[in-house]
């Protein structure tokens, strides 16, 4: 074995090498600002959210890491390959921790392309890159098209280098990750946000890793999703009674008893989303006037103007043929709830499918 040879260089510890990971030189000037959320996890959030623009470089969603007893599991490496470099760095810098797995939850660029910082890992058998296996089959097909679509958007200079890394290893249901003493479980993988959304959930911390099926602020997109496994994936969620929800924002329940905000939040603009379009198929409006279901209340979260006239028309294609089996069934009873909607247990007043 290697030995851990460390020197104090100003105020950064150089570590040159341990386990076979060699160690990048620190600088301090380009530091993670990591963040804990629970014990032994951390995140690097965001500083410009929104939609992904030359100012953000892609990094619109929260990179996420577990560590302990000198063991890391990276969760959603980020958007490009100096993204990555930038937490390869600080996982052996400011942490000396050896990484072991990359998991991507779900195949969407800004998750999945800071991969390309660690190819040289994965090809030495060093670190597996993990996810489920629609999520590598999403990656195989579009990939290639993201990436030159991230790249427009963002400039050459900040996607310099990445590369296409697909996973070498698929996750399933019931599988585990261990790191040091903490276990997470892998989940049901549901099709809401995606053909294939991965869930990774720490009964020790009460930490839910939800791929892209909670948002904080900002519109879901349903380019890949589905509005109603959407909605049946966040109940499954709610049921596990997070304490801090890990996806395309963090979140943390205010009460004991609580749910994070953001998994009510966007489990209520789905909810409003599918009761609108259906209403609006019950005035006899047509899939193409489906831009009227504006949703108002949602004005203020970021990409309204970008994708809610998109959801719209994707949500009024896959819910025609539920409101044609309903137009075509009896009349419920006068004390059922409107059609399209039901109590969701625990919180009055909301909706689902």
């Amino acid at each position: 074995m290697k030995a851990l040879m460390c020197g104090l260089v100003g105020s950064v510890l150089l570590c040159l090498a341990v386990a076979g990971h060699a160690r990048p030189a620190c600088q301090t000037d380009d530091a993670v600002p990591w963040q804990r959320v629970a014990p032994g996890v951390w995140v690097w959030h965001p500083v410009a959210p929104g939609e992904v623009s030359a100012a953000n470089a892609g990094h619109v969603v929260p990179t996420s890491v577990v560590i302990d007893r000198g063991q890391a599991l990276l969760i959603d490496p980020g958007p490009s390959q100096r993204h990555g470099e930038r937490v390869r760095a600080s996982l052996a810098c400011h942490f000396g921790a050896q990484l072991r797995w990359i998991v991507n939850t779900h195949a969407h660029a800004e998750n999945v392309l800071a991969n390309s910082a660690f190819a040289d890992l994965l090809a030495s058998g060093q670190v597996q890159v993990l996810a489920s296996a629609a999520t590598r089959e999403g990656m195989l097909q579009r990939c290639p098209a993201c990436l030159a679509s991230l790249t427009a958007k963002v400039g050459t200079e900040a996607i310099a280098g990445t590369q296409i890394v697909l996973p070498s290893r698929t996750l399933a249901e019931g599988d585990v990750l261990r790191v040091g003493r903490y276990r997470l479980r892998v989940m049901r993988v549901e099709q809401g946000h995606t053909e294939g959304d991965l869930v990774l959930w720490s009964a020790q911390q009460r930490v839910l890793w939800a791929g892209g099926l909670v948002y904080g602020n900002r519109v879901p997109e349903l380019a890949q999703g589905s509005v109603d496994g959407w909605l049946r994936a966040l109940d499954r969620l709610a049921a596990l009674r997070p304490r801090v929800v890990v996806s395309n924002a963090v979140s943390r329940a205010a009460a004991k008893d609580g749910l994070p905000p953001a998994l009510t939040d966007t489990r209520a603009y789905l909810s409003d989303l599918r009761t609108e379009v259906l209403k609006a198929m019950d005035q006899g409006l047509q899939a193409s006037d489906a831009t009227v279901v504006d949703l108002p209340a949602y004005r203020t979260w970021a990409g309204h103007s970008e994708r809610q006239g998109f959801n719209a028309q994707r949500a009024w294609r896959e819910l025609e043929p539920v409101w044609m089996d309903q137009s075509a069934s009896p009349a419920p009873p006068a004390a059922s709830p409107p059609r399209g909607r039901c109590e969701w247990p625990g919180k009055a007043g909301s909706t689902a499918p």
